[in-house]
């Protein structure tokens, strides 16, 4: 596996990685009108490109394949973090969160309720459960903290 620095040439395959993990791997913690309204989400990827190149956007690929990525802004807020739905539970996300988190004393991020598990085994603590609305339907997800990440 190959962590490397995103491309805006890199979007198309990261939206399509986004839309793909969200229906599939998120299906068994969310309704299908949940993961339809979080997935329209995906148009506003095309908004935020920018935020891609703003923010320092990883992706992690396997023999040339684009498998995950996951970005973090300069205050510490871990902003995306997606793997492959071909590529679940094969260190990629862990690898992403090892080098996103370096250098930064707190890390702050929303999790969903399938990666809260996940943000947990990296030490990360439930601060806030919340439901968020995207186009008028209400999500579930967790501010999760990290403190002195390293």
């Amino acid at each position: 596996m190959i962590i490397r620095e995103y491309k805006n040439e890199d979007f198309d395959v990261v939206s399509k990685l986004f839309y793909d993990t969200v229906h599939s791997v998120n299906a068994k913690d969310y309704t299908e009108e949940q993961l339809s309204a979080w997935a329209r989400d995906y148009d506003s990827l095309r908004i935020r490109k920018e935020d891609s190149l703003l923010q320092n956007t990883l992706i992690a690929e396997i023999n040339g394949e684009i498998v995950g990525f996951g970005s973090i802004d300069k205050t510490g807020y871990l902003d995306l973090l997606f793997t492959h739905k071909d590529y679940q539970r094969q260190g990629i996300a862990t690898a992403l969160c090892d080098e996103l988190e370096k250098g930064f004393n707190e890390i702050k991020t929303y999790a969903s309720i399938t990666a809260k598990p996940f943000f947990e085994r990296r030490g990360y603590t439930v601060t806030k459960e919340q439901e968020i609305e995207r186009f008028d339907i209400k999500l579930k997800n967790f501010e999760m903290q990290k403190k002195n990440a390293t």
